[in-house]
């Protein structure tokens, strides 16, 4: 397993994602119906909006997930993050970055990721809005497309919450 870089606006990036006032907090319907329609629209078991904290990945909606965050240092989404564009993982078992992740070889046996960036309007990444599935698969342009516009609907979302506590 090979560890992910940390961004070069880290520092920047965990501010941001502090001011969201979004972290631990409990789960939400209108992020929850998001990943669940991600699901469903591209037939895999599991969807997540997942925010990347300074050691760990906190999920803010988990289709299909029995856990609510897992450490930074195993994260698909740590990776994804230092990407410029959506960071797509065919067979996690033929890529040398996650080839002996332990959620690749063992639960929940992530073979293919798919995480699109969850960039704010000012440019930090605070995480992914990412599908997972326990076989490989392939992923073409059109289904970047699809799961950019899926993303979208995240981030607007994570905006008017925002809203709605000032």
């Amino acid at each position: 397993m090979i560890l992910a870089p940390l961004p070069h606006n880290e520092k920047q990036r965990l501010q941001a994602l502090r001011d969201l006032l979004i972290l631990d907090t409990p789960p939400e319907e209108r992020f929850d119906r998001i990943s669940a329609f991600a699901a469903k629209e591209f037939d895999v078991p599991m969807a997540l909006v997942s925010l990347v904290d300074r050691d760990r990945q906190w999920f803010k909606s988990s289709f299909g997930m029995d856990m609510c965050e897992t450490s930074r240092d195993i994260s698909f989404c740590g990776h994804a993050i230092t990407m410029s564009e959506t960071l797509v993982v065919h067979d996690a078992l033929k890529d040398p970055r996650f080839e002996d992740n332990p959620m690749v070889i063992g639960e929940p046996y992530v073979r293919f990721y798919a995480g699109a960036l969850l960039r704010l309007p000012y440019g930090q990444i605070v995480g992914t809005f990412c599908i997972m599935d326990r076989r490989p698969r392939p992923f073409d342009k059109l289904d970047v497309a699809i799961l950019g516009g899926l993303r979208d609907l995240v981030v607007e979302e994570m905006f008017r919450r925002e809203e709605a506590l000032t």
